[in-house]
Protein backbone atom coordinates (compact mmCIF):
# COMPACT_ATOMS: atom_id res chain seq x y z
CA UNK A 1 0.00 0.00 0.00
CA UNK A 2 1.44 3.65 -1.01
CA UNK A 3 2.19 6.17 1.64
CA UNK A 4 -0.13 8.41 0.27
CA UNK A 5 -3.17 6.22 1.06
CA UNK A 6 -1.50 4.22 4.18
CA UNK A 7 -1.12 7.24 6.59
CA UNK A 8 -4.82 9.09 5.78
CA UNK A 9 -6.09 5.56 6.93
CA UNK A 10 -3.61 5.79 9.62
CA UNK A 11 -4.84 9.34 10.87
CA UNK A 12 -8.60 8.28 10.11
CA UNK A 13 -8.58 5.01 11.98
CA UNK A 14 -6.80 7.67 14.97
CA UNK A 15 -9.47 9.71 15.18
CA UNK A 16 -12.61 6.76 14.72
CA UNK A 17 -10.65 5.11 18.11
CA UNK A 18 -11.66 8.30 20.52
CA UNK A 19 -15.48 7.28 19.44
CA UNK A 20 -15.25 4.58 22.18
CA UNK A 21 -15.34 7.10 24.65
CA UNK A 22 -17.88 9.04 25.87
CA UNK A 23 -20.09 10.31 25.07
CA UNK A 24 -20.26 8.83 22.21
CA UNK A 25 -19.84 5.26 24.16
CA UNK A 26 -19.12 3.52 20.22
CA UNK A 27 -17.46 0.18 22.65
CA UNK A 28 -16.33 -1.22 19.09
CA UNK A 29 -14.47 1.21 17.71
CA UNK A 30 -11.10 0.17 19.95
CA UNK A 31 -10.81 -3.43 18.82
CA UNK A 32 -11.54 -2.26 14.94
CA UNK A 33 -8.91 0.24 14.84
CA UNK A 34 -6.46 -1.01 16.83
CA UNK A 35 -6.66 -3.85 15.14
CA UNK A 36 -6.53 -1.60 11.79
CA UNK A 37 -3.17 -0.22 12.80
CA UNK A 38 -1.76 -3.54 14.24
CA UNK A 39 -2.93 -5.26 11.10
CA UNK A 40 -0.86 -2.50 9.29
CA UNK A 41 1.94 -1.91 11.12
CA UNK A 42 2.62 -6.16 10.60
CA UNK A 43 3.21 -6.31 7.13
CA UNK A 44 5.85 -3.23 7.10
CA UNK A 45 9.32 -4.10 6.55
CA UNK A 46 10.78 -0.45 6.80
CA UNK A 47 10.89 1.41 10.42
CA UNK A 48 10.73 4.58 8.65
CA UNK A 49 7.46 3.63 7.04
CA UNK A 50 6.25 2.05 10.69
CA UNK A 51 7.01 5.70 12.39
CA UNK A 52 5.64 7.26 9.91
CA UNK A 53 2.52 5.37 9.90
CA UNK A 54 2.47 5.46 13.44
CA UNK A 55 2.62 8.43 14.08
CA UNK A 56 0.21 9.68 11.52
CA UNK A 57 -2.19 7.21 13.55
CA UNK A 58 -1.17 9.26 17.06
CA UNK A 59 -2.05 12.56 15.57
CA UNK A 60 -5.76 11.15 15.00
CA UNK A 61 -6.13 10.19 18.07
CA UNK A 62 -4.74 12.49 20.00
CA UNK A 63 -6.39 15.08 17.63
CA UNK A 64 -9.91 14.09 18.23
CA UNK A 65 -9.43 12.81 21.84
CA UNK A 66 -7.41 16.10 23.37
CA UNK A 67 -8.48 18.87 21.17
CA UNK A 68 -10.23 20.45 24.17
CA UNK A 69 -7.17 21.75 25.47
CA UNK A 70 -8.10 24.94 22.95
CA UNK A 71 -10.92 25.63 24.79
CA UNK A 72 -9.21 25.81 28.49
CA UNK A 73 -6.60 28.24 27.13
CA UNK A 74 -8.38 30.22 23.91
CA UNK A 75 -11.10 30.61 26.62
CA UNK A 76 -9.39 31.08 30.06
CA UNK A 77 -5.76 31.65 28.98
CA UNK A 78 -4.00 33.75 26.19
CA UNK A 79 -6.92 33.71 23.68
CA UNK A 80 -7.77 32.07 20.32
CA UNK A 81 -3.87 32.43 18.35
CA UNK A 82 -2.48 31.13 21.61
CA UNK A 83 -5.32 28.35 21.89
CA UNK A 84 -4.72 27.17 18.37
CA UNK A 85 -0.46 27.03 18.80
CA UNK A 86 -0.68 25.18 22.17
CA UNK A 87 -3.36 22.59 21.40
CA UNK A 88 -1.02 21.52 17.91
CA UNK A 89 1.93 21.54 19.91
CA UNK A 90 0.53 19.31 22.63
CA UNK A 91 -1.57 17.20 20.16
CA UNK A 92 1.92 16.80 18.05
CA UNK A 93 3.41 15.90 21.54
CA UNK A 94 0.58 13.42 22.78
CA UNK A 95 0.62 11.66 19.45
CA UNK A 96 4.07 10.67 20.24
CA UNK A 97 3.20 7.85 22.97
CA UNK A 98 1.01 6.01 20.98
CA UNK A 99 4.18 6.28 17.87
CA UNK A 100 6.03 4.93 20.86
CA UNK A 101 3.82 2.28 21.98
CA UNK A 102 3.35 1.03 18.18
CA UNK A 103 6.96 1.01 16.70
CA UNK A 104 8.24 -0.23 19.93
CA UNK A 105 5.56 -3.12 19.69
CA UNK A 106 6.90 -3.34 15.92
CA UNK A 107 10.52 -3.38 16.92
CA UNK A 108 9.49 -6.52 19.51
CA UNK A 109 7.80 -8.76 17.12
CA UNK A 110 11.08 -9.11 15.76
CA UNK A 111 10.31 -9.49 11.96
CA UNK A 112 7.59 -12.37 13.27
CA UNK A 113 4.38 -10.83 11.49
CA UNK A 114 1.82 -13.20 13.48
CA UNK A 115 3.57 -12.64 16.70
CA UNK A 116 3.65 -8.88 15.99
CA UNK A 117 0.18 -8.42 15.87
CA UNK A 118 -0.68 -11.09 18.37
CA UNK A 119 1.33 -10.27 21.25
CA UNK A 120 4.09 -7.50 20.85
CA UNK A 121 1.89 -4.69 19.91
CA UNK A 122 -1.10 -5.19 22.47
CA UNK A 123 1.58 -5.61 25.32
CA UNK A 124 3.50 -2.70 24.27
CA UNK A 125 0.50 -0.92 23.79
CA UNK A 126 -0.76 -2.09 27.34
CA UNK A 127 3.10 -1.46 28.83
CA UNK A 128 3.10 2.57 27.51
CA UNK A 129 -0.71 3.21 29.02
CA UNK A 130 0.45 2.36 32.34
CA UNK A 131 4.21 3.98 32.08
CA UNK A 132 2.34 6.78 31.14
CA UNK A 133 0.22 7.01 33.57
CA UNK A 134 3.00 8.00 36.20
CA UNK A 135 6.18 9.22 34.48
CA UNK A 136 6.40 13.09 34.28
CA UNK A 137 3.68 13.49 37.30
CA UNK A 138 1.09 11.22 34.77
CA UNK A 139 -0.87 11.34 31.35
CA UNK A 140 -3.67 9.15 32.22
CA UNK A 141 -6.50 10.30 29.60
CA UNK A 142 -7.85 8.49 26.45
CA UNK A 143 -6.73 4.74 27.82
CA UNK A 144 -8.82 2.38 26.03
CA UNK A 145 -9.81 0.22 28.96
CA UNK A 146 -12.54 2.94 29.63
CA UNK A 147 -14.23 2.41 26.67
CA UNK A 148 -15.78 -0.91 28.14
CA UNK A 149 -17.18 0.36 31.09
CA UNK A 150 -20.94 -0.91 29.94
CA UNK A 151 -19.59 -3.86 28.35
CA UNK A 152 -18.98 -7.32 29.89
CA UNK A 153 -15.47 -6.69 30.13
CA UNK A 154 -16.11 -3.72 32.77
CA UNK A 155 -16.57 -6.85 35.09
CA UNK A 156 -12.27 -7.22 35.02
CA UNK A 157 -11.92 -3.66 36.31
CA UNK A 158 -12.81 -5.09 40.22
CA UNK A 159 -9.69 -7.22 39.60
CA UNK A 160 -7.24 -5.89 37.62
CA UNK A 161 -8.36 -2.34 36.77
CA UNK A 162 -8.84 -0.02 33.44
CA UNK A 163 -5.38 -1.90 32.59
CA UNK A 164 -6.79 -4.95 32.51
CA UNK A 165 -9.63 -3.60 30.31
CA UNK A 166 -7.03 -2.32 28.36
CA UNK A 167 -5.16 -5.61 27.69
CA UNK A 168 -8.49 -7.58 26.91
CA UNK A 169 -9.30 -4.82 24.21
CA UNK A 170 -5.45 -5.03 22.89
CA UNK A 171 -5.03 -8.86 22.54
CA UNK A 172 -8.86 -9.17 20.68
CA UNK A 173 -8.04 -6.70 18.23
CA UNK A 174 -4.81 -8.81 18.13
CA UNK A 175 -6.91 -11.44 17.00
CA UNK A 176 -8.84 -9.24 14.84
CA UNK A 177 -5.46 -7.92 12.92
CA UNK A 178 -4.42 -11.84 12.28
CA UNK A 179 -7.52 -12.32 10.65
CA UNK A 180 -7.66 -9.69 8.76
CA UNK A 181 -4.48 -10.03 7.28
CA UNK A 182 -4.89 -13.62 6.85
CA UNK A 183 -8.83 -14.33 6.77
CA UNK A 184 -8.34 -18.35 6.40
CA UNK A 185 -11.23 -19.68 8.31
CA UNK A 186 -8.96 -21.37 10.98
CA UNK A 187 -7.60 -17.96 12.01
CA UNK A 188 -11.01 -16.50 11.51
CA UNK A 189 -12.55 -18.98 14.50
CA UNK A 190 -9.80 -18.50 16.28
CA UNK A 191 -10.55 -15.31 16.84
CA UNK A 192 -13.93 -15.28 17.77
CA UNK A 193 -12.94 -18.59 20.05
CA UNK A 194 -10.52 -16.66 21.91
CA UNK A 195 -12.97 -12.95 21.83
CA UNK A 196 -15.73 -15.69 23.37
CA UNK A 197 -13.39 -17.05 25.78
CA UNK A 198 -12.12 -13.65 26.90
CA UNK A 199 -15.61 -12.27 27.19
CA UNK A 200 -17.01 -15.33 28.99
CA UNK A 201 -14.06 -15.39 31.32
CA UNK A 202 -14.39 -11.33 32.51
CA UNK A 203 -18.21 -12.49 33.24
CA UNK A 204 -17.40 -14.67 35.17
CA UNK A 205 -15.25 -12.21 37.51
CA UNK A 206 -18.43 -10.68 37.81
CA UNK A 207 -18.70 -10.73 41.44
CA UNK A 208 -19.70 -8.71 44.49
CA UNK A 209 -16.58 -7.70 46.26
CA UNK A 210 -17.99 -5.16 48.50
CA UNK A 211 -21.17 -5.77 50.22
CA UNK A 212 -23.33 -2.33 51.79
CA UNK A 213 -22.58 -1.47 55.52
CA UNK A 214 -25.57 1.30 57.44
CA UNK A 215 -28.15 3.31 56.25
CA UNK A 216 -27.86 5.41 53.06
CA UNK A 217 -27.36 9.07 53.77
CA UNK A 218 -29.18 11.46 51.72
CA UNK A 219 -26.93 14.13 49.93
CA UNK A 220 -27.59 17.57 47.91
CA UNK A 221 -24.62 18.14 45.46
CA UNK A 222 -24.83 22.13 44.89
CA UNK A 223 -23.63 22.86 41.47
CA UNK A 224 -23.19 26.76 41.59
CA UNK A 225 -21.92 27.21 37.56
CA UNK A 226 -19.98 29.83 38.67
CA UNK A 227 -18.39 31.24 35.07
CA UNK A 228 -14.56 31.23 35.05
CA UNK A 229 -14.18 35.42 33.92
CA UNK A 230 -16.66 35.64 37.43
CA UNK A 231 -15.25 33.35 39.36
CA UNK A 232 -11.78 35.21 40.66
CA UNK A 233 -13.07 38.72 40.30
CA UNK A 234 -12.69 40.83 43.80
CA UNK A 235 -15.85 42.19 43.74
CA UNK A 236 -18.13 39.37 42.84
CA UNK A 237 -16.86 37.06 45.81
CA UNK A 238 -19.78 38.23 48.18
CA UNK A 239 -21.87 37.44 45.45
CA UNK A 240 -20.72 33.96 44.77
CA UNK A 241 -20.65 33.57 48.49
CA UNK A 242 -24.14 33.97 48.91
CA UNK A 243 -25.42 31.97 46.51
CA UNK A 244 -23.91 28.90 47.90
CA UNK A 245 -25.04 29.74 50.97
CA UNK A 246 -28.68 30.55 49.51
CA UNK A 247 -28.21 26.94 47.79
CA UNK A 248 -26.87 25.09 51.10
CA UNK A 249 -30.05 26.70 53.42
CA UNK A 250 -32.11 25.50 51.26
CA UNK A 251 -31.03 22.03 52.23
CA UNK A 252 -30.19 21.96 55.74
CA UNK A 253 -31.47 18.54 56.92
CA UNK A 254 -29.47 16.55 54.22
CA UNK A 255 -27.07 14.45 55.80
CA UNK A 256 -24.56 15.79 53.53
CA UNK A 257 -23.98 19.23 51.33
CA UNK A 258 -21.59 19.11 49.13
CA UNK A 259 -19.48 22.40 46.98
CA UNK A 260 -17.64 21.66 43.87
CA UNK A 261 -13.74 22.26 43.88
CA UNK A 262 -12.78 25.63 45.16
CA UNK A 263 -16.00 26.81 45.42
CA UNK A 264 -14.72 29.37 47.87
CA UNK A 265 -13.33 32.32 45.67
CA UNK A 266 -10.87 32.98 48.61
CA UNK A 267 -8.81 31.64 51.21
CA UNK A 268 -11.28 29.07 53.66
CA UNK A 269 -10.40 30.98 56.48
CA UNK A 270 -11.28 34.42 55.25
CA UNK A 271 -14.45 33.19 54.79
CA UNK A 272 -15.07 31.86 58.21
CA UNK A 273 -17.53 34.82 59.13
CA UNK A 274 -19.70 33.24 56.15
CA UNK A 275 -19.54 30.19 57.33
CA UNK A 276 -18.86 28.77 60.47
CA UNK A 277 -22.68 30.11 61.41
CA UNK A 278 -23.82 27.65 58.08
CA UNK A 279 -21.60 24.96 59.60
CA UNK A 280 -23.35 25.86 63.06
CA UNK A 281 -26.84 25.81 61.54
CA UNK A 282 -26.15 22.85 59.63
CA UNK A 283 -25.09 20.86 62.12
CA UNK A 284 -28.39 21.72 64.05
CA UNK A 285 -30.45 20.21 61.46
CA UNK A 286 -27.93 17.25 61.25
CA UNK A 287 -26.45 18.23 58.34
CA UNK A 288 -22.21 18.28 57.54
CA UNK A 289 -21.36 20.79 55.37
CA UNK A 290 -18.27 20.00 52.66
CA UNK A 291 -16.87 22.25 50.26
CA UNK A 292 -13.94 22.78 47.81
CA UNK A 293 -11.45 25.73 49.02
CA UNK A 294 -7.98 27.14 48.67
CA UNK A 295 -6.50 27.18 51.61
CA UNK A 296 -3.19 28.48 53.13
CA UNK A 297 -1.32 27.53 56.05
CA UNK A 298 1.88 29.75 56.55
CA UNK A 299 3.76 30.35 53.37
CA UNK A 300 2.15 27.32 51.80
CA UNK A 301 -1.46 27.30 49.73
CA UNK A 302 -3.02 23.92 49.07
CA UNK A 303 -6.36 23.06 46.76
CA UNK A 304 -8.27 21.17 49.84
CA UNK A 305 -11.83 19.91 50.65
CA UNK A 306 -12.79 20.96 53.61
CA UNK A 307 -15.45 19.72 56.41
CA UNK A 308 -16.40 22.94 57.86
CA UNK A 309 -16.85 23.54 61.39
CA UNK A 310 -15.34 24.30 64.59
CA UNK A 311 -12.61 21.94 63.67
CA UNK A 312 -12.51 21.42 60.28
CA UNK A 313 -10.86 18.55 58.99
CA UNK A 314 -8.80 19.21 55.69
CA UNK A 315 -7.62 16.98 52.52
CA UNK A 316 -4.77 18.29 50.78
CA UNK A 317 -4.97 17.54 46.54
CA UNK A 318 -1.86 14.92 46.41
CA UNK A 319 -1.23 15.47 42.58
CA UNK A 320 -0.81 19.01 40.97
CA UNK A 321 -1.38 19.92 37.38
CA UNK A 322 1.48 21.07 36.17
CA UNK A 323 0.96 24.62 34.77
CA UNK A 324 -2.57 24.87 35.93
CA UNK A 325 -1.95 24.74 39.77
CA UNK A 326 1.98 25.22 39.64
CA UNK A 327 4.33 26.00 37.61
CA UNK A 328 7.55 23.57 38.32
CA UNK A 329 9.83 26.17 36.43
CA UNK A 330 8.93 29.62 37.43
CA UNK A 331 12.29 29.71 39.62
CA UNK A 332 14.42 29.69 36.21
CA UNK A 333 12.02 31.50 34.48
CA UNK A 334 11.52 34.10 36.33
CA UNK A 335 8.47 36.14 35.73
CA UNK A 336 7.81 34.88 31.66
CA UNK A 337 5.78 32.43 33.04
CA UNK A 338 3.75 34.48 36.29
CA UNK A 339 0.31 34.52 33.79
CA UNK A 340 0.48 30.67 34.25
CA UNK A 341 -1.72 28.86 37.35
CA UNK A 342 -4.08 30.06 39.72
CA UNK A 343 -5.15 33.46 40.57
CA UNK A 344 -4.12 32.63 44.17
CA UNK A 345 -0.39 31.36 43.43
CA UNK A 346 1.04 28.06 43.24
CA UNK A 347 -0.31 25.63 45.18
CA UNK A 348 1.16 22.87 47.21
CA UNK A 349 0.40 19.16 47.14
CA UNK A 350 -0.84 17.49 50.11
CA UNK A 351 0.81 14.38 51.38
CA UNK A 352 -1.95 11.71 53.15
CA UNK A 353 -4.59 9.83 51.47
CA UNK A 354 -6.47 9.63 55.00
CA UNK A 355 -10.22 9.76 54.44
CA UNK A 356 -12.30 12.63 56.63
CA UNK A 357 -14.40 11.21 59.28
CA UNK A 358 -18.57 12.52 58.10
CA UNK A 359 -22.11 11.19 59.37
CA UNK A 360 -20.16 8.42 60.66
CA UNK A 361 -18.07 7.18 57.93
CA UNK A 362 -15.19 7.25 56.74
CA UNK A 363 -14.79 9.77 52.99
CA UNK A 364 -11.99 8.82 50.95
CA UNK A 365 -11.57 12.39 48.74
CA UNK A 366 -10.29 13.19 45.27
CA UNK A 367 -10.32 16.37 43.58
CA UNK A 368 -10.15 16.97 40.05
CA UNK A 369 -7.98 14.91 38.41
CA UNK A 370 -6.63 12.97 40.91
CA UNK A 371 -9.88 10.95 39.77
CA UNK A 372 -8.17 9.38 36.85
CA UNK A 373 -5.34 7.87 39.03
CA UNK A 374 -6.91 4.25 40.10
CA UNK A 375 -4.05 3.79 42.61
CA UNK A 376 -4.51 7.26 43.96
CA UNK A 377 -8.15 6.94 44.65
CA UNK A 378 -7.74 3.27 45.83
CA UNK A 379 -4.93 4.69 48.56
CA UNK A 380 -8.23 5.63 50.51
CA UNK A 381 -9.12 2.40 51.04
CA UNK A 382 -10.67 -0.33 52.67
CA UNK A 383 -10.88 2.46 55.27
CA UNK A 384 -13.23 4.48 53.21
CA UNK A 385 -16.79 3.70 52.52
CA UNK A 386 -17.94 6.20 49.98
CA UNK A 387 -15.83 8.11 47.56
CA UNK A 388 -16.23 12.03 46.73
CA UNK A 389 -14.65 13.95 43.82
CA UNK A 390 -14.98 17.41 43.47
CA UNK A 391 -13.81 19.71 40.04
CA UNK A 392 -14.60 22.26 38.18
CA UNK A 393 -14.95 21.28 34.70
CA UNK A 394 -15.68 24.72 33.53
CA UNK A 395 -12.22 25.04 31.60
CA UNK A 396 -12.96 22.64 29.07
CA UNK A 397 -16.04 24.16 27.31
CA UNK A 398 -18.95 22.31 25.95
CA UNK A 399 -16.75 19.77 24.52
CA UNK A 400 -16.44 16.05 25.15
CA UNK A 401 -14.03 16.66 28.43
CA UNK A 402 -16.24 17.03 30.87
CA UNK A 403 -18.25 13.77 29.66
CA UNK A 404 -14.51 11.71 29.66
CA UNK A 405 -13.74 13.04 33.02
CA UNK A 406 -16.85 11.47 34.24
CA UNK A 407 -16.89 7.84 32.71
CA UNK A 408 -12.93 7.78 34.47
CA UNK A 409 -15.01 8.90 37.90
CA UNK A 410 -17.11 5.83 37.47
CA UNK A 411 -14.40 3.53 36.54
CA UNK A 412 -12.44 4.41 39.95
CA UNK A 413 -16.16 3.79 41.66
CA UNK A 414 -16.17 0.00 39.46
CA UNK A 415 -12.40 -0.39 40.27
CA UNK A 416 -12.95 0.02 44.32
CA UNK A 417 -16.68 -1.55 44.32
CA UNK A 418 -17.99 2.49 46.62
CA UNK A 419 -20.46 4.58 45.34
CA UNK A 420 -19.11 7.70 44.59
CA UNK A 421 -20.55 11.21 44.94
CA UNK A 422 -18.81 13.61 42.09
CA UNK A 423 -19.50 17.60 42.28
CA UNK A 424 -18.28 19.91 39.88
CA UNK A 425 -18.81 23.44 39.22
CA UNK A 426 -20.40 23.71 35.69
CA UNK A 427 -21.49 19.87 35.06
CA UNK A 428 -21.28 16.65 35.12
CA UNK A 429 -22.16 16.08 39.01
CA UNK A 430 -23.30 12.64 39.67
CA UNK A 431 -23.92 9.70 41.93
CA UNK A 432 -22.32 6.90 40.66
CA UNK A 433 -23.07 3.31 42.10
CA UNK A 434 -20.40 0.90 43.42
CA UNK A 435 -21.62 -0.95 40.03
CA UNK A 436 -19.97 1.67 37.80
CA UNK A 437 -23.35 2.83 36.98
CA UNK A 438 -24.84 6.46 36.95
CA UNK A 439 -27.45 7.12 39.28
CA UNK A 440 -28.03 10.22 38.65
CA UNK A 441 -26.80 13.11 37.02
CA UNK A 442 -27.10 16.65 36.73
CA UNK A 443 -27.23 19.02 33.44
CA UNK A 444 -24.26 20.30 32.12
CA UNK A 445 -23.98 24.41 32.52
CA UNK A 446 -26.63 25.01 34.32
CA UNK A 447 -27.07 26.30 38.29
CA UNK A 448 -28.44 22.91 39.84
CA UNK A 449 -28.93 20.71 43.26
CA UNK A 450 -28.67 17.37 43.00
CA UNK A 451 -29.87 15.01 45.70
CA UNK A 452 -30.03 11.93 45.85
CA UNK A 453 -29.26 8.83 48.68
CA UNK A 454 -25.85 7.34 48.75
CA UNK A 455 -25.29 3.76 50.31
CA UNK A 456 -21.87 3.43 51.77
CA UNK A 457 -20.21 0.17 51.32
CA UNK A 458 -17.14 -2.12 53.45
CA UNK A 459 -15.25 -4.75 52.04
CA UNK A 460 -11.71 -4.55 49.15
CA UNK A 461 -11.85 -5.77 46.19
CA UNK A 462 -8.82 -7.60 44.69
CA UNK A 463 -7.98 -4.44 42.49
CA UNK A 464 -7.82 -2.53 45.85
CA UNK A 465 -5.78 -4.74 47.71
CA UNK A 466 -3.25 -5.50 44.98
CA UNK A 467 -3.31 -2.32 42.34
CA UNK A 468 -2.32 -2.55 38.88
CA UNK A 469 1.05 -4.73 40.11
CA UNK A 470 -0.45 -8.25 38.91
CA UNK A 471 -1.55 -6.83 35.31
CA UNK A 472 1.84 -4.80 35.37
CA UNK A 473 3.70 -8.12 35.97
CA UNK A 474 2.19 -10.37 33.56
CA UNK A 475 2.59 -7.61 30.83
CA UNK A 476 6.30 -7.07 31.58
CA UNK A 477 6.49 -10.78 31.58
CA UNK A 478 5.33 -11.12 28.35
CA UNK A 479 7.77 -8.18 26.67
CA UNK A 480 10.51 -9.90 28.70
CA UNK A 481 10.10 -13.25 26.67
CA UNK A 482 9.20 -11.28 23.39
CA UNK A 483 12.78 -9.69 24.23
CA UNK A 484 14.34 -12.99 25.04
CA UNK A 485 12.90 -14.81 22.11
CA UNK A 486 14.60 -11.90 19.89
CA UNK A 487 17.92 -11.88 21.05
CA UNK A 488 17.98 -15.68 20.30
CA UNK A 489 17.03 -14.88 17.03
Amino acid sequence: MSRLIRLPLALAAGGLLSLGFAPFGWFWTPFVTLAAIFAGLSVLSSPKAVLFTAYAFGLGYAGSGVYWIYYSIADYGGGPLAGAVATAVLVALFALIPMLALAAGWWLGGGNRRRTRLLALPLVWVGVEWVRSWLATGATWLSVGYTQIDTPLAALAPVAGVYGLSLAVALIAGLLADAIVSPRRRRVALALGMTALVVMGARGLDHEWTRPVGDPLSVSILQGNIDQARKWDPDERGAILREYLQMSRARLGDDLIIWPETALPVFYRQAREWLDPLARDARAAGSQLILGAPVAREDRRYNAVVVAGESPQYYFKRHLVPFGEYVPFRGIAGGILDFVGTPLGDFSAGRSAAPLSVAGHDLGVSICYEVTFGAEVAAALPAADLLLNVSNDAWFGRSTAPWQHLQMARMRALETGREMMRATNTGVSAIIGADGRLRRTGPLFESAILTATVQPYQGATPYVRAGDWPLVGLVVAGIGGLLLRRRRR
